[in-house]
């Protein structure tokens, strides 16, 4: 992704002034950190908070893409209030992707009450992802229980490596439960890793006489590495905190 990002920004007449890959960069690289205008960071989410935290020290606006750290959303949206500082988050910075988002809301709502069909979520990825189900996923299963009566939680159904050999990894994977068997109130959401998969999520209503779909799969990173981009111009010389929506109107 930081590849994706930095073709796109010099693509669009941006400098790409610094690219941080480890903790010791950060201090070798303040000097050029301080004429950057926005901060992008594709990490990982065991760094993606003390990344955060780093920029606002430096008053350096950031555009977070790392997911699967939003258990500490709440606490970064605070701080950056309470420091005048500026952060924009997204689980995904797909355009198309932020369109389906809005189609799932509005397929939920048309969902409600409609307890003959089960509702169940699927997201693929790149063996190289770290969290699983992927934030794009907590994202739609979340969504979709704020507008489903019958619905108050979800679950991950399964985690599902493929080999190169298109064979599931049975010493990484854990295997999806029996849907019958999960509580009514419950939507599964089921992972699978594969070889270098961009990203495909898939939302289900499976009923007795038919089944819905709603699917959105990404071609590259190029999208995404876009949406990044287009955050960052968005969020310089703001403060506060941002998401797609704002971004997207």
């Amino acid at each position: 992704m930081g590849k994706a990002v930095e073709q796109v920004a010099v693509e669009r007449g941006h400098e790409m002034v610094a690219a941080i890959d480890n903790g010791a960069e950060w201090d070798a690289r303040r000097a050029d950190l301080g004429r950057c205008d926005v901060a992008i960071d594709f990490s990982m989410p065991s760094t993606a908070v003390e990344n955060i935290h780093k920029c606002f020290d430096l008053n350096l606006p950031v555009v977070v893409g790392t997911t699967g750290w939003y258990d500490r959303l709440d606490e970064m949206v605070a701080e950056c209030q309470k420091r005048n500082q500026a952060l924009f988050v997204a689980s995904n910075f797909s355009i198309g992707m932020n369109i389906m988002f809005d189609l799932n809301r509005r397929l939920a709502q048309l969902m409600n009450g409609r307890t003959e069909y089960s509702v169940s979520i699927a997201e693929t990825h790149h063996v190289h992802k770290l969290d699983a189900p992927s934030g794009t996923a907590i994202t739609l299963a979340n969504d979709t229980i704020d507008r489903l009566e019958h619905k108050s939680r979800w679950i991950q159904n399964g985690e599902l490596w493929i080999g190169a050999d298109n064979q599931v990894d049975r010493q990484k994977s854990v295997q999806p439960t029996d849907r019958s068997s999960l509580p009514a109130d419950t939507i599964p959401v089921l992972s699978v890793r594969q070889a270098e998969e961009p990203g495909t999520h898939t939302v289900v209503y499976d009923g007795p006489v038919d089944t819905i779909f709603l699917s959105h799969r990404a071609k590259s990173r190029q999208g995404l590495a876009l949406g990044a981009v287009l955050a960052a111009e968005f969020l310089h010389g703001k403060h506060g905190y941002f998401t797609m929506t704002d971004l997207l109107g």
